[in-house]
C-alpha cells in the first residue's frame, strides 16, 4: 500500500504547482557611446604591387621658349697651306753592282716648312746568296744624310733563303715623310746590309738592264 501513497503524494505536489508562466521581450535600449580610440596597431606587411595604370593622353605643348643668348667669337683658326705642283724626278740606265753604299743623289728644293715629302724608288733590285744559304739586302732613302724619322724610315728588303737563286725583279720602294725644313735637300738612295743579317753584306745589283728612277713630291702636310 506505501507505493500508492506516494504515487498519490506526487500528483497532489503536481496540482498545487502553477504552470510555467512566459516572460514578454523588454524595450530595446538605447545605443551606447563611443568608445575612444585604442592605440595604433602594428604596420601591416606591404601589399603585392598593383598592375600598371594606362598611359595618359598628350599633354598640350607648352609656349616656345625664349630666344637663347648668343655665344662668343671662336678663335681664329690655323692658315691654311697652300702647296703648288712641285716634284722631281731622276732617272738613269745602268746596273749598279755596289752591295753598299750610295746607288743615286738628286738635289731637290722643299718651299714649305710643314709640308711632306713623297719618295719613290722604281727600278730593278736582286740579292745572290751565291755560297750562302740565305741572304738579305736593304735599300733606303736618306734626306741630307739622315734617314727619315716623320715617322720612320723608308726602305725595302729583299731576302732570299735559296741557295745560288739568283732572280732580278722589277721593285718599287716608297713613302711620305715629314719634319723635313725647307731649303735644299740632298735625297739619296742608298743599300747596305738588313738588320737581321748585319753580320754579312751580300751580293746585290740595282737597276739590271733596266731604266731606274727616283720620284720627289712635295705635298700637303697629313690630315691630324
Amino acid at each position: 500500500m506505501a507505493p500508492l501513497d506516494e504515487m498519490a503524494e506526487t500528483k497532489l505536489k503536481e496540482r498545487e504547482r502553477g504552470e510555467t508562466g512566459k516572460r514578454e521581450k523588454g524595450e530595446k535600449g538605447e545605443v551606447g557611446r563611443i568608445g575612444e580610440n585604442g592605440q595604433v596597431g602594428p604596420q601591416g606587411i606591404v601589399g603585392p604591387k598593383g598592375n600598371s595604370g594606362k598611359v595618359g593622353a598628350r599633354g598640350a605643348m607648352g609656349p616656345r621658349g625664349m630666344k637663347g643668348v648668343g655665344g662668343s667669337k671662336g678663335s681664329k683658326g690655323d692658315q691654311g697651306v697652300e702647296v703648288q705642283e712641285n716634284w722631281k724626278q731622276c732617272v738613269w740606265d745602268r746596273r749598279d753592282d755596289k752591295d753598299s753604299g750610295v746607288i743615286q743623289e738628286c738635289l731637290f728644293t722643299k718651299r714649305l716648312g710643314n709640308s711632306a715629302l713623297r719618295v719613290a724608288y722604281a727600278g730593278n733590285l736582286r740579292v745572290y746568296c751565291n755560297t750562302h744559304q740565305a741572304c738579305c739586302s736593304r735599300w733606303y732613302f736618306t734626306f741630307n744624310g739622315g734617314e727619315c724619322s716623320g715617322p720612320m724610315t723608308i726602305e725595302g728588303l729583299v731576302y732570299s733563303n735559296r741557295q745560288g737563286d739568283n732572280v732580278h725583279r722589277h721593285r718599287q720602294i716608297e713613302g711620305y715623310c715629314e719634319n723635313i725644313p725647307a731649303g735644299q735637300l740632298k735625297v739619296a738612295f742608298y743599300v747596305g746590309k738588313c738588320a737581321r743579317y748585319s753580320s754579312t753584306t751580300y751580293d746585290a745589283v740595282t737597276g739590271w738592264d733596266s731604266t731606274s728612277r727616283i720620284m720627289i713630291e712635295e705635298t700637303p702636310p697629313a690630315q691630324q
